[in-house]
């Protein structure tokens, strides 16, 4: 069987973010088109009016931008459409499958309560002959019998009894069409053959395409619904409790090449098992048949690792370049900052960081008149450190002749430690400390070396001077 040429789609709700989740639809979408020469349609939901605005759509197109997922065409806005919803509850209210409901949500709460059994809407006003006024919605009239089913990429097929189904809302008291109808609608008018979305959809599928049926709609898109992404606890993703907006990940100095790449490998993984690669070779991989029913579990720290990956690639021009904005909103004068000075360790930074924004943290002792001296820091290496004094004094008094080399401030510090019973690593503890503020950063000895004698001998004399 010849598969037709995809015309998938985006239709994220504007809520202000966009969601870990969301991003992977959009980036799964995305793959499939441009793997099979397709098309991807982005359709932002935005039929409560109230909760929608310019600046919440623009957080989506944006996000999506800087994770390069493009679009074809114009993106097309659910609010310029509510003509076509209502026109389609218009038939289907004329064609008798579906009718108005004046029943509140108490009323119909308290007659399930009442019946037992399973709760939800019984069809109390099916055959009422409610007119249109205020707190009347229209419902769909379900099937009483038989089943709905559709095939799913990823699931296989999937089948709802209709009498499970209960005659579910498409216009809202206030004349606002509904989600269901809304999608019903788009699909079929835009010509979407593949819905590939999140599986916390999958109930509203038979629905779906329940009221494409009743309008005419013949064809049937074919399914794949991906599966939840979850956090440590194995609970969904909830931006309550867990980080979840991709534009924090983009402030936190994450790269979007890394974002894409880590995305991509949520519920779907490469045959070769290679997971940090370029786009490119992801599109080429993907196969929707291969992504898991399974959970996938948003890892935090592997999110970290891919993005180090993906610094450490960069060549050097590049690195400098993505290192820029951070760089100018260090926390030194900006007249203290010195490129030359910068390029000179970047390589050493680059090694170390896992995300942009630990850059400036990296270098800040570079150019701060005194270092930031990080408490936890000071406690390990200073109070608790063997042999602190009589490290620093040795120190202070080599350093002040010696040739200012890396080789040689590493040689002499090392001689220092020896002297005191110590290994080089606990002998440079409080020296890095003492003139970086911090036990983690570059290479000690080059760092030493860019930052320059007489700055390094005024930090250690000013670290004897506090213990």
């Amino acid at each position: 069987m010849t598969l037709p040429t995809p015309r998938v789609r985006f239709a994220p709700a504007p809520t202000g973010y966009l969601h870990i989740g969301s991003a992977r639809t959009a980036l799964f979408n995305w793959l499939y088109a441009r793997q099979h020469g397709g098309e991807l349609v982005l359709r932002i939901e935005d039929t409560d009016l109230q909760r929608s605005n310019d600046e919440y759509i623009s957080v989506i197109t944006d996000v999506l931008e800087w994770l390069g997922i493009d679009w074809d065409g114009e993106v097309v806005f659910q609010s310029q459409r509510l003509h076509l919803y209502r026109e389609a509850a218009e038939r289907l209210l004329a064609e008798g499958r579906a009718y108005r409901c004046s029943c509140t949500q108490d009323e119909v709460k308290a007659r399930a309560e009442a019946r037992g059994g399973t709760p939800g809407y019984d069809g109390h006003c099916r055959d009422r002959d409610v007119q249109p006024g205020a707190g009347v919605v229209v419902r769909f009239r379900t099937p009483d019998e038989g089943s709905t089913s559709f095939d799913d990429i990823i699931r296989g097929e999937v089948r709802f009894e209709n009498a499970n189904l209960e005659d579910f809302v498409i216009v809202r008291s206030s004349g606002e069409p509904m989600f269901l109808v809304a999608n019903a609608v788009d699909d079929a008018d835009l010509g979407i053959t593949h819905v590939i979305r999140g599986e916390d959809l999958i109930n509203v599928t038979p629905k779906v395409l329940l009221l494409r049926q009743a309008l005419g709609v013949t064809e049937v898109p074919m399914f794949a619904h991906l599966p939840l992404i979850v956090n440590e606890q194995r609970k969904k993703l909830s931006k309550r409790r867990d980080d979840v907006s991709v534009g924090d990940y983009r402030s936190r100095g994450f790269l979007p090449e890394a974002m894409v790449n880590y995305l991509a490998l949520l519920g779907w993984g490469p045959a070769d098992g290679v997971e940090v690669r370029p786009i490119a070779e992801i599109i080429d991989s993907f196969r929707l048949e291969d992504v898991n029913k399974a959970s996938a579990f948003f890892d935090q720290q592997k999110l970290e690792h891919v993005n180090a990956e993906w610094i450490r690639g960069m060549d050097r021009a590049a690195f400098l370049e993505r290192s820029a904005h951070w760089t100018a909103e260090g926390p030194w004068r900006p007249e203290a900052f010195d490129a030359a000075t910068f390029e000179a360790i970047a390589p050493l930074v680059q090694e170390r960081v896992r995300t942009m924004a630990e850059v400036p943290h990296m270098i800040d002792f570079l150019f701060l008149d005194e270092p930031y001296i990080d408490a936890p820091s000071w406690e390990k290496a200073m109070v608790r450190g063997a042999a602190v004094p009589e490290i620093l004094d040795a120190a202070i008094e080599a350093y002040g002749t010696c040739e200012w080399t890396a080789e040689v401030l590493h040689e002499t510090l090392l001689a220092i430690g020896v002297a005191n019973g110590l290994k080089l690593g606990k002998a440079q503890a409080p020296v890095r400390v003492a003139v970086t503020g911090r036990t983690v950063g570059p290479p000690l000895f080059e760092a030493l070396e860019l930052l320059g004698r007489e700055r390094t001998v005024e930090r250690l004399r000013a670290a004897r001077a506090r213990l």
